[in-house]
């Protein structure tokens, strides 16, 4: 007898401690599912790990439709609407013809600095001085520096074409310094008549207007003056 009362005691505590095990797990939290962004949630529930939902529930949800076919469940969505086509780029607009402000602002300036140079070395012939190449290289180093100056401002294919005209009036003015200099360490007289009427000075006069004239009409234009 003694026994089975033992047994009834291991039964009924085996009994107590299955809800008290329960109890002390910690409740899960309520999952659900949101369609296409929507407002109202389908609920979720966990079984064994996965997640599971009412299937009408997905197809009312999604605008779809539910059919059965025997053994089979057929759930059909709505196509997801395509996207349209990305619009194709505006062409890109050509630079507007003429200068570029910051090109004509450099391009004057270096065409004043050249101007400069050639009014020094004229002045020093008609009074008879020396053409030294220490002090033309100030000159000659100022020029240099606006030139370099008037290429970094250009934008526009006017731009290019007078850089190139600009380019070869230093030049010019160069090489008759370099002339000039040369004279004076020879020794060789070279009076105000004669550099009045020398081609390479010429050339450099009439360059300079043909440069004066696009500048002032924005715009690019070659008369051969500075070729």
């Amino acid at each position: 007898m003694r026994l089975k009362s033992s047994g009834r005691w291991l039964l009924l505590g085996t009994f107590l401690t299955v809800p008290l095990v329960s109890l002390s797990q910690p409740p899960q939290a309520k999952q659900t599912l949101i369609v296409n962004g929507q407002p109202e949630a389908l609920p979720l529930v966990q079984i064994e790990g996965r997640s599971y939902v009412d299937v009408e529930a997905l197809a009312r949800r999604a605008n779809g439709s539910l059919s059965f076919n025997g053994n089979q469940t057929l759930l059909t969505l709505p196509a997801c609407p395509t996207s349209a086509p990305a619009p194709a780029p505006a062409d890109t607009p050509p630079p507007a013809p003429g200068f570029s402000k910051g090109f004509l602002r450099a391009g004057i300036e270096a065409m004043s600095v050249v101007r400069e140079w050639r009014s020094a070395v004229i002045n020093a012939i008609q009074r008879g001085l020396p053409v030294t190449d220490d002090w033309v290289a100030n000159l000659r180093a100022n020029a240099a520096q606006n030139l370099r100056l008037a290429t970094v401002a250009v934008n526009t294919d006017d731009d290019r074409s007078a850089m190139q005209l600009l380019t070869n009036e230093f030049n010019f003015m160069k090489q008759l310094s370099d002339q000039l200099v040369a004279a004076g360490k020879s020794m060789t007289y070279i009076s105000p008549d004669d550099l009045k009427n020398d081609p390479l000075n010429q050339k450099i006069v009439t360059c300079g207007r043909a440069l004066g004239a696009m500048a002032a009409n924005g715009q690019f234009s070659d008369d051969g003056s500075c070729q």
